[in-house]
């Protein structure tokens, strides 16, 4: 810069100036700077420009730009910026804001979480925000609490008593007065409610609702876990009786005003121990159109909203609930088991009423029409995924014709799907044999065939297809608004780590954009041969996505590379899908619908139950993990590695999927450490490094099942 700028170029060095002394402030907020500290900071040596910025200082403090804090020096401005979101503590004590619309996460130190518990929903005041750095905050209201009953072990002593809590993230325990016990005996399991917590106190003070049993027994861990999440377990009698005076019965009248699909081959799909069956498939040839034979291929769905009418007494219990829970032993039904079981029930040689997406179809999957409507069903025969996969494999049994025509249109479905964008995921469920007292007597895997993949591509395509009349805009009906399931991009960041982490394992991905980065996965794990790196890359994949839930806005669905996308197909078990048929029924006859305003909250309701549920599954596998490990004390395992820590290794059991830890300061053969540039664990000395992916030999030390761990060590 010369010594006599021009007016242009000095005001495009005050303009910089100004910009770049705000930011230097607020990365910087804690502190205060003379002039010449901050010309420093910004590598500035001429007094011209220095002595611009001590004239402009003092510009910007009576403009309350920034703060004078002394004679001289300066401060970014203290602002009581605001922001609500719901908490998330993890098992460190430290919590994070979970904010909306694509802010950063905000972090809080334990100190200032001011009796803010997990998923509480909170008012954080930003106390500290660098460039490049997550902004921190503290705690300044609790808004509402995420649950107020919660699941532990009693530990009872001469003069009080404690709840200690299941869930790790609860930072604190939970003090009983003996005369609050409510009946509750040391290392009892209970749901304890918090009734005070005073200013002077550490930890807050309570009583025992519930005794659900002695800690260890299997069904007052499972009842636990519900608690734990802050899901019921049993339907209040006011429930059960408002069900049960429902009627089964299907008038004449009722059956005049639907389409009748009771001779037409029909037929369901299920696990072998499902009782909800909330979805048929029926099949019929139509005609020869061009050389091509069409069928009419019906996707039948329960029509729960006939029976569940919304604001009664029932719906409001079904959206409370929002899903059914599922836990290693059994369902806790959204419905009761009466509607969920019985009435809404597709079950074989009995009348029901649907709610149907109808196509119809050539066998290369052409559709050429397709309808939406009530419909009545008698389904022919109940299948499971083991007798339709016996049909398909040997080509004989019961509708094998159609079973093996709807296989194929639903293959062709599948090749057309991954051919635009979609996300291949094999996934694998983790299955236990217990015993009649729920003891495990063995783990093992379900891995899904061509049966589950047949129902899924019709349900995929049922789904669509709703989404699509109900939210693509044809110009001629006004749309309604719509839930929606979507699914957003990968952020940048995530799918960075991705390209690195599969580079650490020494394969490449194909060059990709965000839109073509399904493909390139797809056709990675294709050219993987063993099943279990496929599985630690694909899992890496998900994690590195972005969450599907419920919105009123529509985004389209990234992993299935849909533009339109809905829970249409399980209003037995998930209350979107209830909210989806009422949206339907109100299109096709030109009625009015619930407003966007009330969908979206429940949407995000439904969203957050969803994750409850799927966390209280994953909860109770993980228990019976422990529990099947803890009678295999000394075993040797093959395994692979998982995840890896600063301070541990975890890994997977090849055979029964069981996940522990090895400390590292039980490898004893090295110093080692965790390298965050390489996403390994590093031996000084000898360079030997675990990474995801590794295989290792294991061998069970420990299991602890009240705090669901398993501790293994590394067999040489």
């Amino acid at each position: 810069m010369s010594n006599n700028p021009s007016y242009k170029e000095q005001k495009k060095l005050r303009k910089w100036l100004r910009k770049a002394i705000q930011e230097f402030l607020q990365e910087n907020n804690e502190r205060s700077f003379n002039y010449k500290q901050i010309s420093a900071a910004l590598n500035i040596s001429d007094s011209y420009t220095r002595s611009i910025i001590n004239q402009m200082l003092q510009e910007m403090a009576d403009e309350k730009k920034i703060r004078t804090t002394d004679k001289g020096r300066y401060a970014a401005l203290i602002t009581d910026e605001l922001i609500e979101g719901v908490l998330e503590i993890t098992a460190r004590g430290s919590g994070y804001l979970l904010t909306e619309h694509g802010q950063e996460d905000i972090f809080i130190h334990h100190k200032n979480l001011n009796r803010a518990l997990p998923g509480d929903e909170v008012r954080v005041k930003i106390t500290r925000k660098k460039k490049n750095a997550q902004p921190e905050g503290v705690v300044t209201e609790i808004i509402k609490r995420a649950i107020t009953q919660f699941a532990g072990r009693v530990e009872v002593s001469k003069n009080y008593a404690f709840v200690v809590f299941d869930n790790p993230r609860m930072y604190i325990d939970l003090y009983i007065p003996l005369e609050k016990l409510n009946g509750a005996k040391h290392n009892d399991k209970v749901i304890a409610e918090i009734t005070d917590w005073p200013s002077s106190a550490q930890n807050p003070f309570g009583k025992i609702i519930e005794v659900l049993g002695q800690a260890g027994t299997h069904q007052a861990e499972m009842h636990a876990i519900l608690a734990e999440f802050g899901l019921p377990y049993k339907y209040p009698e006011v429930i059960n009786n408002a069900a049960n005076k429902l009627s089964d019965g299907i008038t004449e009248n009722e059956i005049s005003l639907r389409k009748d699909f009771r001779n037409t081959p029909t037929f369901t799909i299920d696990p072998e121990d499902a009782k909800d069956f909330d979805d048929a498939l029926s099949i019929k040839f139509l005609r020869e159109q061009q050389g091509r034979k069409i069928y009419e291929i019906g996707i039948h769905i329960a029509d729960v909203s006939h029976y569940v009418t919304p604001g009664s007494m029932l719906d409001e219990e079904a959206m409370n609930r929002a899903t059914s829970v599922y836990l290693v032993d059994r369902v806790v039904p959204m419905l009761p088991e009466i509607l969920s079981n019985q009435i809404c029930s597709l079950r074989p040689q009995e009348d029901k009423l649907c709610f149907s997406a109808v196509f119809e179809m050539d066998e290369q999957a052409n559709i050429y029409k397709e309808w939406y409507g009530k419909t009545i069903i008698h389904s022919d025969k109940r299948f499971t995924y083991e007798e339709a996969q016996q049909i398909i494999e040997n080509k004989e049994g019961t509708f094998c014709e159609e079973m093996l025509l709807l296989n194929k249109i639903a293959q062709k479905l599948r090749a057309d799907r991954m051919k635009n964008g979609a996300l291949e995921i094999h996934s694998t469920e983790v299955k236990f044999k217990l015993d009649k007292n729920g003891k495990p007597l063995g783990v093992y895997t379900k891995v899904s065939k061509e049966a589950h993949k047949l129902i899924e591509e019709f349900m995929l395509l049922a789904n669509k297809g709703v989404a699509t009349l109900l939210g693509k805009p044809d110009g001629k009906k006004k749309l309604l608004p719509m839930v929606y399931r979507i699914h957003d991009q990968p952020s940048e960041d995530k799918v960075k780590e991705l390209i690195l982490f599969v580079k650490m394992l020494g394969y490449k991905m194909k060059s990709f954009t965000l839109q073509t980065l399904p493909q390139a996965l797809n056709q990675l794990l294709a050219q993987v041969k063993e099943p279990q790196q496929a599985e630690v890359i694909q899992n890496y994949a998900i994690r590195s996505m972005a969450k599907a839930i419920y919105d009123v806005n529509n985004i389209g669905h990234y992993g299935l590379g849909f533009d339109y996308y809905t829970h249409f197909t399980s209003p037995i078990r998930r209350y979107p899908d209830l909210m989806v048929h009422r949206i339907l029924y109100a299109y096709l006859n030109n009625l009015n619908s619930a407003s966007k305003n009330e969908l979206d909250k429940k949407c995000k309701h439904c969203s957050a139950m969803e994750k409850k549920a799927a966390d209280a599954e994953r909860a109770s596998i993980k228990y019976k993990q422990v529990e099947y490990m803890k009678e295999r004390k000394g075993q040797v395992f093959e395994g692979i590695v998982t995840g890896v820590t600063e301070w541990g290794i975890y890994v997977e059991t090849k055979e029964t999927k069981c996940e522990g830890m090895i400390n590292l300061r039980s490898l004893s053969d090295d110093y080692y450490f965790y390298d965050e540039r390489s996403l390994s664990i590093m031996g000084r000395k000898m360079k030997k490094t675990f990474r995801i992916g590794t295989e290792v030999k294991i061998r069970m030390k420990e299991a602890d099942l009240l705090k669901r761990q398993i501790d293994f060590e590394l067999v040489k």
